[in-house]
């Protein structure tokens, strides 16, 4: 059942593309077992995820349920004696009555076909259940998996501060050396260096808690794994809003209500049918002891009124199914809100991040090459060169946070509409 549940989830939760692309190959990455693939880890969570797992006990529970209602009224033997232990004529067993029956009821209304389909209703639901919980899980991961591949970068960014804070406090130290710059801007990148260091730290240890949190997603509470493999600036092409808002009409998580519909159908159809009395019929033959003879007896009866004692039932099911209607309607103006927002975000991001990227990033790169080799020849102060740093690791930073923000609203769009954006 897991590997089934994998490849009906592969085309709808399987995300974007071009994560799984990057200059080292996948097959390699596994094998070496110090990287980690994002198909890998949707692979290892659908087969391991314990929350996943356990609909398959609930899928048992169900089918169990619906044999139960498959069956048909049960036979009874009944065994009668009259006549016998009393008194004058009737002392002893000689003037008893002994009647030996078979009985059962025939229902009416089709009470089993009823029970049939709300069953069958139940199990249909479960099973789009089971799909959107696995989108929301494998959507979990993939956000995760996204803001460590962030991470990384964001460490790639703390040694490029590092270094730059490095051959910062090693020019100053050596114009100081020579009298050109005061002794307090050595204290300064001294310092500088000092946060560098310190935030470098603190990333790493972050990245270790996001693996730690990455796989608990299969079951696991140690990371076998030194980095994770992806292209954090890959982000594919964009589709329009109308076509991933069709997808979402069509999504597991409106299923879940198509399904909570049928499920009321069946219910006023069930209470319906419980609505009309069932037959009980009875047969057996009776002995009379008396005279050694023998006789069949029959009986039919079925209950009066009862249908009116099952109005109340049928107002409450067509009610509970008429508030499935509306709830429908909701869910899709919230379904559709968050796909705005999310496909909105995205396109916004991608474009902050292409302008950073293309744009503002080599500005910056050759401002600061021209501020080192002024503040080398005397040019420029200090406080221009720190400036000058600041302002490219900032624009480098604004590059990940914007790459990052476009890959986590491009999950959410692929969890909301269960379909893979084209790459």
């Amino acid at each position: 059942m897991r590997y089934t549940l994998f490849f009906r989830c592969k085309r709808t939760c399987v995300l974007l593309a071009f994560l799984l692309s990057s200059t080292t190959p996948v097959v390699a990455a596994e094998n070496t077992g110090t990287t980690l693939t994002l198909k890998k880890a949707l692979a290892s969570t659908l087969a391991q995820n314990p929350q996943l797992y356990q609909y398959r006990f609930s899928t048992e529970v169900l089918n169990a349920q619906k044999q139960s209602s498959a069956l048909r009224p049960a036979l009874a033997l009944e065994l009668e004696v009259e006549n016998f232990a009393g008194s004058g004529s009737n002392q002893g067993l000689d003037a008893a009555e002994t009647t030996l029956a078979l009985s059962s009821a025939i229902e009416l209304g089709r009470k089993r076909q009823a029970r049939l389909s709300y069953a069958d209703a139940r199990i249909n639901q479960m099973e789009w259940e089971q799909q959107a919980a696995t989108l929301d899980v494998l959507g979990a991961l993939t956000e995760i998996y996204i803001e460590g591949l962030a991470t990384q970068a964001n460490i790639q960014l703390a040694e490029e501060s590092l270094a730059l804070s490095q051959s910062l406090l090693k020019t100053v130290k050596t114009r100081s050396a020579r009298g050109a710059t005061p002794e307090a801007e050595v204290m300064r990148a001294q310092a500088a260096l000092t946060r560098a260091e310190i935030r470098l730290a603190a990333l790493q240890e972050h990245f270790k808690r996001q693996k730690v949190q990455l796989v608990r997603f299969w079951g696991e509470t140690t990371a076998k794994f030194a980095t994770l493999e992806g292209n954090l600036y890959n982000f594919g092409a964009t589709n329009s809003f109308d076509q991933l808002y069709a997808r979402v009409q069509t999504s597991p998580a409106i299923r879940v209500l198509a399904s909570e519909a049928r499920i009321r159908d069946a219910q006023v159809t069930l209470a319906r049918a419980n609505g009309r009395s069932d037959l009980s019929w009875r047969v057996g033959v009776k002995r009379f002891e008396e005279t050694g003879e023998s006789a069949f007896t029959a009986g039919l009866s079925i209950p009066l009124f009862s249908g009116k004692r099952s109005n109340g039932e049928v107002k409450a099911a067509l009610a509970n199914r008429n508030a499935v209607d509306y709830a429908q309607k909701d869910r899709l103006l919230q379904l559709h809100a968050r796909l705005f927002e999310a496909w909105s975000l995205r396109k916004q991001s991608i474009t902050a991040a292409n302008l950073t990227q293309k744009v503002a990033i080599p500005a910056l790169e050759k401002a600061l090459r021209l501020t080192t080799e002024g503040f080398e020849n005397g040019r420029y102060r200090y406080l221009d060169l720190i400036a000058a740093q600041e302002e490219l690791l900032a624009s480098k930073q604004a590059l990940i946070d914007a790459a990052t923000t476009a890959l986590v609203s491009q999950a959410l769009i692929e969890k909301l509409t269960s379909e893979a954006l084209n790459p």
